[in-house]
């Protein structure tokens, strides 16, 4: 019989906070983390089509003396590190007490270690001085640093993976690290989801995609508006998430507290495009019931949505679209929120901090606003959106993540009983 699979701790790093009540508290009161960017050193920003983002901007790794490994790693793996470190510390998990056989760790990266690969580009053709590049270099840009990081740093023996698919990242991290303990590879997996690219080039680029927010460069914190008429794009964001996934008899034994039960979980591609959804959503709406079939539950059973809601022209109206398709008229009782309206769009971290907000919905029974939800779209109005706090019991959710090259993750959680 699978195992089944519990939550036991959370940390974050976040726009609206480090450290999961700081966050809690900031996103009950819609509290938006949109700033605007003041520099990328000498490079004008008036040459960006896009000058603001979910930044951290008080985010102080540890000193390399209190620290060994966070000084090794890029500034994502840095963030990972800290949350999951909270993480650990919110599941009182003594570590020397765990079999490091047993104990895995799955991150989402989308971009990695883009800090240090800029800088290190940059001043090779600067300088000109090949045996000049930081030893670290490749250690440090490879997809799988945070996840080698953080297994060297808890001791973690058992199954080590990084996934990496754009915006689904973390959702597929905590998805393969359910899968994992029910088939009973592992008691612990650390699921971590991770990314800090608001960088010069990296930033250049989604400019060069015209996917960014542009209207609202006076008025940062109006700018992430998912769902609403003046929408005009998404805007980019840093941070990381980690939960801690244990089998139930694991997580009983130790008398620990459990957030939620994650029942299921579904991968699928569209093929369709390397960036746009393809307008029917079906194959989104394939995903949602996918996943509830693997959790072994019907669509009316369901109370609320995390949606992936990246603010987007586009990715909004056909998310709705197969939000429709997938629960018929059970839509109009569903609440529906957007963390990204809050922070931003956190590429790989995005997955894990929605299914944190998700957690804490269900364990709270109570959603955060959806900010700057003003003006409904038409296309994408639900009686569920809210630009207010809902407060309601919930027992079921679904975690709704979508990335580039057509690819689509949804999480199933339950409140655990």
């Amino acid at each position: 019989m699978a195992a089944r699979v519990v939550i036991t701790g959370m940390g974050i790093v976040s726009p609206i906070g480090i450290g999961i009540s700081k966050f809690w508290e900031a996103a009950l009161r819609g509290q938006s983390g949109i700033t605007a960017i003041e520099s990328f050193g000498d490079l004008p920003m008036e040459g960006y089509r896009s000058r603001i983002a979910g930044q951290i901007p008080h985010f102080q790794p540890p000193a390399s003396g209190e620290d060994k490994f966070s000084y090794r790693v890029d500034r994502y793996a840095q963030m990972a590190l800290m949350a999951t470190r909270e993480a650990i510390q919110d599941s009182k998990l003594c570590l020397e007490h765990e079999r490091a056989e047993r104990l895995g760790v799955m991150a989402g990266v989308g971009m990695g270690g883009m800090m240090m690969g800029e800088r290190e580009l940059t001043h090779l053709y600067e300088f000109h001085k090949p045996h000049r590049v930081h030893p670290n270099f490749i250690p440090t840009i490879t997809l799988n640093s945070a996840s080698g990081i953080l297994a060297m740093a808890i001791g973690a023996k058992g199954p080590n993976l990084t996934i990496s698919t754009a915006c689904s990242s973390s959702i597929h991290a905590i998805g393969q690290a359910m899968q994992c303990i029910r088939q009973g590879q592992a008691d612990m997996i650390i699921a971590t989801g991770a990314d800090a690219s608001i960088t010069p080039l990296v930033f250049a680029g989604f400019c060069a995609l015209r996917a960014l927010s542009t209207h609202y460069q006076d008025q940062p914190s109006l700018a992430s508006r998912p769902f609403d008429r003046k929408r005009d794009g998404f805007v980019m964001g840093e941070g990381a998430g980690t939960v801690i996934l244990e089998s139930l008899q694991h997580a009983t034994r130790r008398k620990a507290r459990i957030y939620a039960e994650v029942v299921g979980y579904a991968a699928t591609s569209e093929a369709y495009h390397m960036v746009v959804p393809k307008e029917d959503g079906l194959d989104i709406a394939r995903t949602m019931a996918l996943a509830l079939k693997d959790a072994q539950l019907e669509a009316k059973q369901v109370d609320y949505v995390n949606a992936h809601a990246t603010s987007t022209i586009v990715g909004d109206e056909v998310e709705v679209k197969a939000l429709r398709a997938v629960f018929g008229p059970r839509i109009n009782t569903l609440l529906i929120n957007a963390t990204k309206s809050l922070i931003g769009h956190t590429l790989g971290a995005a997955g894990a901090i929605a299914t944190i907000a998700t957690c804490l919905s269900l364990d709270k029974k109570v959603i955060h606003p959806t900010a700057n939800y003003t003006d409904p779209d038409p296309n994408c109005a639900l009686p569920g959106i809210s630009s207010t706090i809902q407060k309601k019991s919930l027992r079921t959710a679904l975690v709704n993540a979508f990335g580039f090259g057509s690819n689509n993750a949804v999480l199933v959680l339950k409140k655990f009983s």
